[in-house]
């Protein structure tokens, strides 16, 4: 496999500019579901209107073009270190080009790295397989989104949570409710149930790689993700906070084992500009096809 960085900077020129399509469609259709003349329709109409733009132009969606996460499948036998230095030149040019702001900082000089590299600037999650397909998934999460996310270790006194999930329920709409409009609404929701608190904030972040129209494969978790979309969208917080009838888009819930003394909930809450795209690579290092 040949790493080509002119493949990735076009992988994170288009997520940062343009919404996949499953996520256009579900803002589009939240558009036409609030009343016209209200401020939650104004808020999303704007949001549609910037959309269009970013994709005419070339340009990012948001000012914040978020922490910068790499979700790669890759053959046993590839270079893994070539293709993290290959990726990293593509971040640096994407830098450079506009496609991303400067967006790494340390965190105890304040110094800007100025090209979005550092440690743990990107984040690579890395798996290998016996197969001789390349399928690289990119994330671009906000700040903003990412400052209303949200653990529970339960059982939860105040909300009245136990260990089970009517009291996971309760924690994943008491998320929705302290974020407010402050998110960026409509907002998106990864979820894990269980894991431990490294593990169950990693997949509740993975589960954003999933499609909106794709349907959860575990009955028990659908169902929950259904009650979630009814319960938040009638709380009347909406776009930006204004009111309305959208305030989520969507909400994508997974699980992991927990170990008997632990019981977390955790909660990634993405905004509207969902940006995540993907790509299936041939052995030349080009984009033989887009995945979202």
């Amino acid at each position: 496999m040949q790493w080509n960085t002119e493949t990735f900077l076009e992988l994170i020129r288009t997520t940062s500019s343009q919404l996949p399509e499953d996520i256009e469609k579900t803002i589009t259709r939240a558009q036409r579901e609030e009343e016209k003349g209200s401020a939650a329709r104004f808020a999303l109409d704007s949001i549609v209107e910037n959309i269009k733009l970013a994709k005419e132009n070339g340009r990012p969606l948001c000012q914040d073009t978020g922490s910068i996460h790499i979700y790669a499948t890759l053959p046993k036998d590839a270079d893994e270190n070539a293709f993290r230095e290959a990726f990293c030149l593509a971040i640096g040019s994407a830098t450079e080009k506009g496609y991303l702001r400067q967006n790494s900082v340390d965190p105890i000089t304040g110094k800007n790295s100025g090209n979005n590299l550092g440690p743990g600037s990107p984040a690579f999650h890395v798996i290998r397989h016996a197969g001789n397909q390349t399928e690289i998934r990119l994330l671009l999460k906000g700040g903003g989104c990412e400052n209303v996310s949200a653990q529970y270790a339960l059982p939860d006194k105040h909300l009245d949570a136990f260990r089970d999930i009517e009291g996971a329920r309760r924690c994943i709409l008491d998320a929705v409710v302290k974020a407010q409009g402050k998110g960026c609404a409509p907002g998106i929701l990864g979820v894990c149930i269980g894991g431990d608190r490294t593990t169950g904030y990693e997949f509740s972040k993975e589960q954003l790689l999933r499609k909106l129209d794709e349907p959860n494969e575990d009955a028990v978790l659908r169902k929950l993700e259904e009650d979630i979309m009814r319960d938040a969208n009638e709380l009347g917080i909406g776009p930006m906070g204004f009111g309305g009838k959208t305030t989520l888009l969507g909400c994508l819930i997974g699980k992991l084992n927990r170990i008997p003394a632990s019981y977390y909930v955790s909660v990634t809450y993405m905004c509207w500009a969902y940006r995540r795209q993907g790509v299936r690579l041939d052995n030349d290092g080009k984009i033989a096809e887009w995945l979202y």
